[in-house]
């Protein structure tokens, strides 16, 4: 070989050396840190791309009116979670009838306070909507007790043609981002059936119904809190954040 051609083959050499330094360089920040990544890594999320997955859309009762005539404050405690039994209406009918006031109920003594049922979530295969804010008490569980004063309620949609395994997965992203959010424990995600209701009968509702076994939580109920858990898992907290609340 010439040395003129070693010399070419010299300066190729070095050019890509020079474009590998420069590649790596521009992988890293700064201070030598990985640039952060957009999306999940190896499935894991931080709460914002949690709560993006879910796909929550505000469409509240008219505040002041309906089932929002008084405001009721809460500080969530527990998640309680319902089937709305309704095989016509999807999500965005139950929000149509929250927001005109459509679902009426008895208002009478120990029983309903307001005279209307409202909760905070409806899901389905492909959204959630969301009709009350979280710190809003809702009518939902067992009239003036815990279930109502402590807990959000969320109902998941039977229409026909919705996807129950969708909805169901979407539930439990829900109800994980909601226990990362208020700091609520698994124990306290619970069905409609936990909470007694006085003066009816039966006392104990089956609902959700396709999570109940023999009416009663079982199997189903305690895989699906397996879901739940798993969605929960994926969740990462920013460390500053978590330094921060030390």
């Amino acid at each position: 070989m010439s040395r003129k051609a070693l010399l070419i083959l010299n300066i190729k050499n070095l050019l890509l050396v020079l474009v590998v330094l420069l590649t790596v360089a521009n992988c890293t920040t700064t201070n030598n840190s990985p640039v952060a990544i957009k999306g999940s890594v190896n499935g894991l999320v931080n709460p914002d791309q949690m709560f993006r997955e879910i796909r929550v859309i505000k469409r509240y009762i008219p505040k002041g009116r309906y089932g929002r005539k008084y405001k009721r404050p809460m500080k969530p405690r527990f998640i309680t979670v319902h089937s709305t039994q309704n095989y016509d209406g999807d999500a965005w009918d139950h929000a149509r009838a929250l927001e005109r006031g459509k679902l009426r109920a008895p208002k009478r003594r120990n029983g309903n306070r307001i005279g209307y049922l409202t909760w905070h979530f409806t899901i389905q295969d492909d959204v959630v909507l969301q009709h009350l804010p979280t710190n809003e008490q809702g009518e939902h569980a067992d009239f003036n007790g815990p279930g109502n004063n402590y807990s959000i309620g969320i109902e998941m949609c039977e229409h026909r043609g919705n996807s129950r395994q969708e909805t169901l997965a979407r539930t439990a992203k829900l109800c994980a981002s909601l226990m990362q959010q208020y700091d609520i424990p698994l124990k306290n995600v619970v069905p409609h059936y936990h909470w007694p209701r006085k003066g009816l009968k039966p006392e104990h509702k089956n609902c959700p119904h396709f999570l109940m076994t023999n009416g009663k939580p079982g199997r189903k109920w305690n895989q699906f809190l397996r879901s739940i858990k798993k969605q929960y898992n994926r969740i990462q907290i920013p460390q500053e954040i978590a330094e921060k609340s030390r």
